[in-house]
């Protein structure tokens, strides 16, 4: 055994904070924790410790936020709002704009049909919420999603997604399971028309079986039908987000990933994500159901027959330093995506001839992502004509395919949300982010989270604390109990 670091995390049991240790076994990474009340408790933290450190050369902390909503009263995790202690701004903002779900999904963030309440933000909540996200300081995010429960129940959506488009934000996705989409073609073009960017789509598997397990019925077909109607309604953005369960659907990966370049026309992204444990649940139960990241990249590397391999994810902040040359040669501030390293990964593809390509065959990632702290530093001193030189230099140099430098050219020279689209719109992205559940809960990642709530009382909060300490004490503070609300 050997100790990676101290940390500090809370009791499944009680939530209090208690004392972490993170250590490497066996080729493992796992926490260990002991509550004086409950015991110990141990799971997987990371599946492969090889994977871990090389994770790990990418770390980056960010600056935080220059306007907290909330001060260091009670002690992480208990100011989440966000206070000052927090380091990472929000790259992606989360609006739940309901609890309720056409659905009853027994592995679900939100526990929407069990909770008791309805919560449902008036027009005017969310109205305030967008503009609380937009003045946050240095950059408010650019990136807004609409979630819940299942947000294509509310009849208004469409209103929402205005309102987030008049104020600001340009890139604006719906979280949801598809069973409306699937209804009409023409609600996806309503969608479209009101300013939707992305459909962000509960997508398990290829085959039924899995859907009776995750869902509690068979929805291959509706997704199916979703899908076909976003295509014929204009919506050409499909994010497909699996969760990822050991021994349920942890076989599909590469037919997940085949699927979506079979219909790339649409479909952009598949971002997966290793199933949150809640509840109480013993600890050989939880070791059947626990799948971290690097499980799923060996899985995928396994399945696509190395097509896409291990070595191809990357973890999300290794992008950093492009934010940081760009931002430094236009005299601006850019999103800098500083979320823990151990979050979450990402590989990029190009699609042609029905074959997948990871753009680090043909980009020395390394080698350019040192070049973009070259061109970081050298315009920081003032030399912004050398800069782009050497902007232009490590395109030409690092990028070996013509489409590639074509690409990445446009990417750099415009430093535009509407030229990072143009870029994607050739690549498929696979991600996998891997979030919190109270038995592998790390206070150090929680301070580092760029995706973040806003809830209607002003602040902003966390992902990961907001579904395993806020979600429920907020639903009841600011929801009606559900008999109540039906009778309105």
């Amino acid at each position: 055994m050997k100790i990676i670091k101290k940390t500090r995390s809370i009791c499944p049991e009680c939530f209090n904070v208690i004392d972490a240790t993170i250590y490497e076994d066996d080729g493992q990474v796992l926490m260990r924790k002991e509550c004086l009340e409950h015991g110990v408790f141990e799971d997987v933290y990371w599946s492969n410790f090889n994977e871990y450190t090389r994770a790990q050369k990418y770390a980056v902390i960010g600056k935080g936020i220059e306007n907290p909503m909330t001060a260091p009263v009670h002690g992480h995790p208990f100011d989440c709002g966000l206070c000052p202690n927090h380091k990472s701004h929000p790259s992606l903002a989360i609006i739940d704009v309901t609890n309720r779900c056409n659905l009853q999904c027994p592995i679900c963030f939100a526990n929407s049909a069990v909770s008791g309440y309805v919560y449902e933000p008036t027009v005017e909540d969310i109205r305030n919420m967008i503009k609380t996200l937009r003045q946050i300081k240095p950059i408010p995010p650019n990136a807004l999603q609409f979630s819940g429960g299942e947000p294509t129940v509310r009849k208004d959506l469409p209103d929402l997604i205005r309102i987030a488009k008049e104020l600001g934000f340009d890139h604006i996705e719906v979280n949801t399971n598809g069973v409306k989409l699937a209804d009409s073609v023409e609600y996806c073009s309503e969608l479209l028309d009101a300013g939707v960017s992305t459909v962000y789509l509960q997508f398990d598997s290829v085959k039924p079986e899995p859907y009776l397990i995750t869902r509690g019925r068979d929805l291959l077909e509706t997704k199916m039908k979703a899908i076909e109607n976003c295509r014929r309604g204009g919506l050409t953005s499909i994010v497909l987000v699996p969760t990822v369960v050991r021994g349920v659907n942890d076989d599909q990966l590469g037919d997940i990933i085949a699927f979506a370049a079979e219909n790339f026309d649409v479909i952009r992204c598949v971002n997966f994500q290793p199933v949150s444990i809640t509840g109480r649940i013993d600890f050989e139960k939880r070791k059947q159901m626990r799948i971290t990241i690097p499980d799923c990249i060996q899985l995928i590397e396994e399945q696509t027959e190395g097509q896409v391999q291990a070595s191809d994810f990357y973890p999300v902040p290794s992008v950093v330093p492009i934010s940081q040359a760009l931002g430094a040669l236009k005299g601006k501030t850019y999103p800098e995506f500083t979320v823990h390293e151990h979050c979450g990964m990402a590989a990029f593809l190009l699609i042609a001839d029905q074959k997948m390509v990871s753009i680090t065959k043909n980009v020395d990632f390394d080698g350019f992502i040192e070049a973009m702290k070259n061109v970081r530093d050298t315009a920081l001193k003032g030399s912004k004509r050398r800069a782009q030189l050497q902007m232009v230099s490590a395109v030409l140099r690092h990028a070996k395919l013509g489409l590639l430098k074509q690409l990445l050219g446009s990417v750099f020279k415009e430093a535009s949300y509407d030229a990072l689209g143009n870029f994607m719109k050739n690549i498929l992205m696979v991600g996998l982010m891997h979030f919190q559940d109270p038995y592998n809960f790390d206070l150090e990642r929680l301070e580092r989270c760029g995706i973040h709530y806003a809830v209607p009382d002003g602040r902003v909060i966390p992902f990961c604390a907001m579904n395993t300490l806020y979600r429920s004490k907020i639903e009841r503070e600011l929801g009606v109990p559900t008999k109540e609300w039906q009778k309105k």
